[in-house]
């Protein structure tokens, strides 16, 4: 009789011990976590692919003889950004652009000629605001044209071609926006303007011009 009053406590206790593991838990349920996207910045190095469509035109009259180079532009970019104050920024962008613009004239029987754009450099500064992961831009600088020139005069028996590095200066404005935590892709106009050098000196074909261009592109940038 002793042995049975000993065990019964111990088995009223297991008993309820079992029944409360079978009881449905009041405490709250766990939430998943989910950690939020890093932060995009516009701060520091970039280097990125470029493209887009570039009209010119040849000054002081040359475009009669040179006509008016339009053609696609492809190429390369690499900057650094600096921010400050704190939706404001500034930096330093150099990009090297392949052009295929390209483009002739006859402005009558026996005269002809053709100028094209083979590549185009800019070295800018640039400024703008940040609006969240958008980035309002101006920039400005040099910027420096390799031009080939051909002209022929079957009057003269006259036929040249000159290939030359022509210097001036860029103007723009543009926008960019931050679709990744280290891309961003940006749409940008620029005007450019190369040139007032003289192409076959010390003949009577010689001609001096300049070329205007408007560049529309797009581009992405990967931010170290």
């Amino acid at each position: 009789m002793l042995l049975p009053a000993l065990l019964a406590p111990a088995l009223l206790c297991a008993g309820a011990s079992a029944l409360a593991a079978d009881l449905p838990r009041r405490g709250a349920p766990v939430a998943d976590y989910y950690s939020p996207p890093p932060a995009f910045t516009w701060q520091g190095f970039y280097i990125g692919v470029n493209g887009g469509y570039a009209a010119g035109a040849y000054q002081n009259g040359s475009s009669n003889l040179l006509g008016n180079p339009n053609g696609w532009v492809i190429g390369g970019t690499a900057g650094y950004n600096l921010t400050f104050a704190p939706n404001f920024l500034i930096g330093a962008e150099a990009d090297f652009d392949f052009n295929s613009s390209k483009d002739g004239r006859s402005p009558f029987i026996g005269v002809s000629g053709n100028g094209s754009v083979d590549n185009t450099l800019t070295i800018r500064a640039r400024a703008g605001v940040t609006v969240d992961r958008a980035l309002l831009f101006v920039t400005g600088g040099f910027a420096g044209s390799n031009t080939t020139v051909s002209a022929n005069n079957a009057f003269q028996g006259f036929y040249g071609q000159q290939s030359k590095f022509l210097a001036g200066w860029a103007l723009g404005a543009g926008i960019e926006f931050g679709v990744a935590p280290n891309l961003s892709a940006k749409a940008e106009y620029l005007f450019t303007s190369v040139g007032g050098d003289r192409y076959f000196d010390f003949s009577t074909n010689a001609l001096q011009t300049n070329i205007d261009t408007s560049t529309i592109r797009g581009g992405l940038n990967y931010h170290f």
